[in-house]
């Protein structure tokens, strides 16, 4: 399998330094982007006391070295499997533990009346997309793992809006599940949904980390946010009539009860994978995304995966916590 996208050249991000832990300090805990849905998990743990209460929560969006940041901090953090691995590779010394979303994102758009239904009906098409995003590198191998001629491919980059795939100027687009119009809302479109998990692609979506010398100096703190966060989606899903205004109380101003429940249903098959735990990944994701991105030439294996990937901080919590995987731990539905 082949995967082809434009070489990049990657800027080092700075490395923090080895520093002495504070083994008394509560780590903070750092997103890589503004309050909503994707971290109901973390804000819900936050504010329902499922954390330390000296641990903070800060929303830390358009931070381009997000990883290194938390590593120099001793932080915990949260943010894409793809930018994740590539710092890791870049040698910010940084270990894994867990996962947010369990698998990709990444949704390709088009028009219901269109008939665009399958990856092979883009052949020809015209794909709004964003260089170098995890939708655009997603997107690409999957077309590759389906020997599809993406040459026949127009890419046409910034175009990946919903007002572009309305107006016309591309027949699809890459974006990530969540992100479309909600069927109430002005502006809302009937549309085809691929996904990439239906055609053999599955990656790591979004996954907590912190730097190796906080998970090797302590992994209980680390096991102590890894239960509260556990806890905070469960609450999340378990009822929305009591999770979304806690959610929406962040930031009144931005967040929107009818929108915050939309896309937390849209993303609710990432977070609870049928028959998995919360939080949970295992190796073959990791190994996926890493092939992807190395045939990408976004970047080579300095760092082999088993240095860079925990299972057993998981594996710990929930054999301590057995309770925390019961069936019905997060509700019926919703």
């Amino acid at each position: 399998m082949a995967f082809g996208v434009a070489i990049l050249a990657l800027v080092p991000e700075p490395l923090p330094t080895r520093t002495r832990i504070d083994t008394t300090a509560q780590p903070s805990l750092l997103l890589d982007g503004p309050f909503g849905a994707r971290f109901a998990g973390e804000m819900i743990a936050h504010k329902q006391g499922y954390f330390a209460p000296s641990m903070t929560l800060r929303a830390d969006p358009g931070d381009p070295d997000f990883v290194a940041t938390v590593a120099r901090q001793h932080a915990i953090g949260v943010t894409s499997g793809q930018k994740f691995l590539l710092a890791a590779w870049r040698g910010v010394p940084v270990t894994a533990f867990a996962a947010s979303l369990q698998d990709t994102s990444t949704v390709i758009f088009t028009l219901e009346r269109s008939g665009l239904r399958r990856p092979a009906d883009l052949v020809g098409k015209r794909i709004g997309y964003r260089r170098a995003s995890e939708g655009d590198v997603v997107f690409d191998a999957m077309m590759a793992q389906l020997g599809l001629p993406r040459s026949q491919l127009t890419k046409v980059a910034d175009r990946d809006t919903f007002d572009a795939l309305r107006t016309g100027q591309v027949d699809a687009i890459i974006a990530a599940i969540g992100q479309e119009p909600g069927p109430s809302e002005p502006g809302s479109l009937r549309l085809n949904a691929i996904k990439p998990q239906d055609y053999g692609i599955h990656v790591p979506g979004m996954v907590y980390f912190a730097s190796s010398d906080l998970v090797h100096d302590r992994p209980s703190a680390i096991a102590e946010v890894l239960k509260g966060l556990i806890k905070g989606w469960q609450f999340v899903y378990s009822d929305y009539a009591r999770s979304v205004p806690v959610l929406v109380g962040f930031d009144p101003e931005r967040l929107n009860r009818d929108r915050m429940s939309f896309e937390l249903q849209q993303q609710r098959g990432l977070i609870l994978l049928t028959g998995g735990r919360i939080a949970d990944y295992d190796e073959s994701r990791w190994r996926t995304l890493r092939d992807i991105l190395v045939f990408a030439k976004l970047g080579q294996e300095e760092v082999p995966l088993a240095q860079s990937v925990s299972y057993q901080l998981l594996r710990d919590v929930y054999r301590r916590s057995p309770d925390l995987a019961a069936p019905g731990a997060w509700g019926s539905e919703k």
